[in-house]
């Protein structure tokens, strides 16, 4: 089994071909040393883990042949990730972790303390495509572009829970039990959300107040635990097609 793995935006199926952008086929053949008749993992997101084998070999690119799949498609659960970015490498952090724990979708938002008032959704879409290579995992999030929060509860969708993780809470409403379903959990930024903020959530007829504890007090860590919290409450999605 190969252990390099190349996520490849195309359909998979046996004797599927496939060709390298120049990226791809620098990494695979200048920095990993492949070569023709190596076998490498390939996925797409969508048709499981196959293997693939390695037709042409060029400096500019490459084409590939799908042999036979190794692993199924294996999905997440219908859990978002909503949060406001905070200093480039710790918002990477959170997309890489979202990804590799499970998160279905991920959607930053800006809020008013939020320090951050611009993403770059295609660098952090990469984060989550290395990361599921990485992890070995078949899935990978969308990464949505940055919307205000009032934008976001504005066209919240029907019949998704959000679970609005409070900050100011210690022990208080620690169970995570029983928030199956689609839902979505909500991080707040570095300061805080703001009073008004907290007032507008905890009024929404679908969300849940949640604590992460007295002991989580970084956004990066929080959206890492709560997604942790919630699967050990709710299910794990690994091991689940």
């Amino acid at each position: 089994m190969s252990k390099v793995r190349l996520y490849l935006d195309q359909p998979l199926g046996e004797a599927q071909g496939l060709a390298l952008a120049p990226e791809q086929a620098h990494y695979l053949f200048s920095v990993m040393r492949l070569g023709p008749g190596d076998v490498i993992s390939v996925f797409n997101g969508r048709d499981g883990e196959w293997q693939a084998r390695v037709e042409t070999a060029t400096k500019r690119g490459g084409t590939l042949v799908a042999v036979s799949q190794s692993k199924p498609q294996q999905d997440p659960p219908d859990l978002w990730l909503v949060f406001a970015p905070i200093k480039k490498a710790r918002t990477d952090f959170i997309v890489e972790k979202a990804t590799e724990l499970g998160a279905a979708r991920i959607l930053p938002v800006e809020t008013q303390h939020t320090n951050s008032d611009r993403i770059r959704q295609d660098r952090l879409q990469a984060h989550a495509i290395e990361a599921a290579e990485q992890c070995g995992g078949t899935y990978v999030p969308p990464v949505e572009a940055l919307r205000s929060l009032p934008n976001l509860l504005a066209n919240w969708p029907e019949g998704r829970r959000l679970i609005f993780c409070d900050e100011t809470l210690t022990d208080e409403d620690a169970d995570w039990s029983g928030l199956d379903g689609p839902a979505a959990i909500l991080i707040g930024p570095e300061g805080g959300f703001s009073e008004s903020e907290r007032a507008t959530l905890r009024a929404l007829p679908h969300a849940a107040v949640r604590s992460l504890g007295p002991r989580i007090l970084r956004a990066d860590t929080a959206a890492a635990a709560a997604i942790t919290l919630w699967q050990a409450a709710n299910g794990d999605w690994r091991g689940k097609s």
